[in-house]
């Protein structure tokens, strides 16, 4: 793992810590908990933030559903169509945009988790489990989650424009 210039307080060593060294290496090991404990959180808005898409978009679906069957039994206006279309692909757009974002944060906590284990006796969570899950390489072993998540909201785009021509023709 490289190293990350800007991880460590050039002015602060342990031996800034006097004869207690094992204080410098308890808080290092508390802002390394920290660190672990804040990219957990960040993991479980992106749930949350899944769990609001998701629930608006089937929500969405639900209502469209009965609004078409019952409301328009003739043709509708392409332009009420497309309309409606580019509301939902919006969303779509948007929940792309929402999970690439909890990802890059994710990776950026996970390179500062690194390094921290970089001074740590053990590198247990950064390096040694995502060794052990085949650095996700391999789907047998481990598929990273955000390798399905991003497909979600092109599958739902892709289905409301495939909807789109199915009404539109």
């Amino acid at each position: 793992m490289a190293e990350i210039s800007e991880l460590w307080n050039e002015g602060v060593t342990a031996s800034d810590y006097g004869a207690e060294r094992a204080t410098y290496h308890e808080a290092v090991f508390e802002q390394y908990k920290l660190c672990v404990e804040m990219a957990d959180r960040v993991s479980s808005r992106r749930n949350l933030a899944n769990t609001f898409f998701l629930t608006l978009h089937s929500g969405l679906v639900a209502f469209l559903g009965a609004w078409l069957s019952q409301a328009h039994h003739g043709r509708l206006s392409v332009l009420l169509l497309l309309a409606g279309l580019l509301v939902l692909l919006a969303l779509c757009t948007a929940w792309w945009f929402t999970l690439r974002s909890y990802r890059q944060l994710n990776e950026g906590k996970f390179r500062v988790i690194g390094a921290l284990e970089e001074r740590l006796p053990a590198r247990a969570f950064q390096r040694a489990e995502w060794e052990a899950l085949g650095r996700g390489l391999d789907w047998h072993v481990y598929l990273p989650l955000t390798q399905v998540e991003r497909w979600i909201p092109v599958i739902f785009a892709s289905t409301y424009f495939l909807g789109f021509i199915g009404l539109a023709v």
